[in-house]
């Protein structure tokens, strides 16, 4: 009888046990999201990257966590924010820009990591190699400090006697000094004249516009980087009102009223990183995931801008144009 009893209790037991084990949440899987931009300076990136996201199956808030956290254009801040979402034991850390990289790679060797967007990851020491990349981090390259002779030809189009081109960009971008000397190969064999100008904060867009005047600028090229990108407003009206010729990496700018940009499709970027997200999700370690090269460009013309500057974009021109804004 003993043996008996012992038999049920153990049946009643298990059977009390499995509605338990059955009511166990499922746990739902957190991704940190970091920028070194302002939050209002990059809603058109995050928007594609949820969409890549639901396309998947993934619902923001339902079965999928993100969080997010931006530098606000203070890149100092960066280091703590990607320490503070590696705190918060997200499951994926995702990069918006070599900064953001910077950090994450500097917080974590566990975490998982996909960058959006960065320009040359073998060099920059973030991937052994694109291919295999290695340790934790994985994701897409935008290669865009090779696009930098393609702007500075797109300029020698729209102002043919092209001859002295102020370039803004921010000397703490890790990036930066590549996608100059790309510029300035460019520009000795177009025979143009750089005029350098470091913009580490929104206060110095005005001495930059200002000094680029003095300079007697042709035409502004802008090379990539938060700071710029969180002041993309001010600065496109800037360059309007200067009536200097502005060419753009981002498309973000001529949406703000700049005149023209060339560069990666951004936003295609940010969707196919939630590829990235899924496949880690599931089980695939970054090491193994190739780095992706970017496959779309474009050009991206703002007529209302070149009517206020008083230029006129050659037919020619604005036949390679992707978008024309009108």
């Amino acid at each position: 009888m003993n043996r008996i009893t012992g038999v049920v209790l153990g049946v009643m037991l298990l059977a009390l046990s499995l509605p338990a084990e059955a009511q166990q949440p499922t746990k739902i899987p957190r991704i940190g999201y970091l920028g070194g931009a302002s939050l209002s300076a990059i809603p058109a990136r995050i928007e594609p990257f949820r969409q890549g996201l639901r396309e998947l199956g993934y619902v923001e808030g339902k079965n999928i966590l993100i969080e997010y956290r931006y530098a606000e254009g203070n890149l100092d801040r960066l280091a703590a924010l990607a320490a503070e979402l590696v705190s918060l034991k997200v499951d994926v850390i995702v990069t918006v820009g070599a900064n953001g990289t910077r950090a994450a790679k500097k917080a974590t060797n566990t975490v998982p990591i996909v960058m959006t967007q960065d320009p040359d990851p073998v060099g920059s020491g973030f991937v052994a190699s694109l291919a295999r990349p290695g340790g934790n981090m994985t994701g897409l390259s935008t290669i865009a400090p090779e696009v930098g002779g393609k702007r500075l030809e797109l300029l020698k189009e729209i102002v043919p006697k092209l001859s002295r081109v102020a370039v803004f960009g921010t000397s703490g971008n890790p990036i930066n000094a590549q996608a100059l000397q790309e510029v300035e190969l460019a520009a000795a064999g177009y025979g143009v004249k750089l005029q350098y100008l470091d913009v580490l904060s929104s206060k110095d867009i005005a001495i930059a516009f200002r000094a680029a005047s003095k300079g007697r600028a042709d035409a502004i090229l802008m090379l990539a980087g938060p700071v710029l990108v969180s002041e993309r407003k001010p600065i496109a009206d800037l360059a309007v009102r200067s009536r200097l010729p502005a060419i753009y990496d981002r498309q973000a700018f001529v949406d703000d009223g700049g005149l023209m940009s060339y560069g990666t499709n951004i936003a295609d970027l940010d969707r196919r990183a939630a590829t990235y997200v899924d496949k880690i999700l599931k089980g695939a370690k970054p090491a193994d995931l190739p780095v992706e090269q970017p496959t779309k460009f474009e050009l991206v013309i703002n007529l209302k801008a070149a009517k206020q500057i008083g230029l006129t974009i050659p037919p020619d021109v604005l036949a390679l144009a992707d978008k024309v804004l009108r």
